[in-house]
């Protein structure tokens, strides 16, 4: 833990039966951070950064926020300016719908919508493995990271944002120009996981963890 932290600062993950919450709390962990996972909201409200992983299905995942009364919580961290970052289908989540699961509705933080990788020859759905990262802008997340940078993706389903300049990274997988992060004020998010993603990954979660409260 950092020493210019209080006592009870820490970072939350929120626990709604993710499949990929142990690895983003053990790489939490590895980078010297205190790391609670949690579906408690006073814990997640004081905690000074909050991480919502995700593996498995959009409508799935909504019906587990919604039945363990998150959405609320969300809402709330993001509107009291603390950090925030979406991870594979918390990407997604942030988003108000998906073509995985038409009708069921999402977080609605940013806007955007969730489409499925189109079918190409050659090309295997889900995408699974390393892809490289083109930066169209300068960013908090990818700060003191080189373009082309190589992290690892495991999806069917990619976001299409609505306003380009909240699009932090982006990669091509079958001719589908895909956007793979994106950033708006205290609201961060990664298709890919960094988790799993080696040293680059590890340099994405500190440029978060290192994001100060607003």
């Amino acid at each position: 833990m950092r020493s210019d932290r209080k006592a009870y600062d820490m970072i939350a993950i929120i626990d709604y039966d993710a499949g990929n919450i142990k690895s983003v709390e053990k790489a939490v962990q590895f980078l010297g951070e205190e790391a609670v996972v949690t579906r408690d909201r006073e814990t997640i409200l004081k905690a000074d950064h909050v991480i919502l992983p995700g593996v498995g299905s959009f409508g799935d995942a909504m019906g587990k926020i919604r039945s363990y009364g998150l959405e609320e919580v969300i809402h709330e961290v993001v509107e009291q300016g603390t950090p925030f970052l979406g991870i594979c289908l918390g990407l997604q989540l942030l988003f108000a719908s998906s073509e995985e699961t038409p009708g069921v509705k999402g977080l609605n933080i940013l806007p955007g919508t969730i489409q499925r990788i189109p079918d190409a020859p050659g090309i295997k759905i889900p995408h699974i493995g390393w892809n490289s990262l083109k930066f169209p802008r300068e960013s908090r997340l990818f700060h003191g990271l080189a373009e082309d940078s190589y992290v690892y993706f495991v999806h069917s389903y990619y976001l299409k944002a609505k306003e380009e300049d909240i699009v932090a990274a982006t990669t091509e997988y079958g001719g589908t120009h895909i956007h793979a992060a994106v950033e708006k004020d205290n609201v961060f998010a990664c298709q890919f996981h960094p988790e799993k993603s080696s040293d680059v990954g590890l340099q994405i979660l500190r440029n978060f963890i290192n994001v100060t409260r607003g």
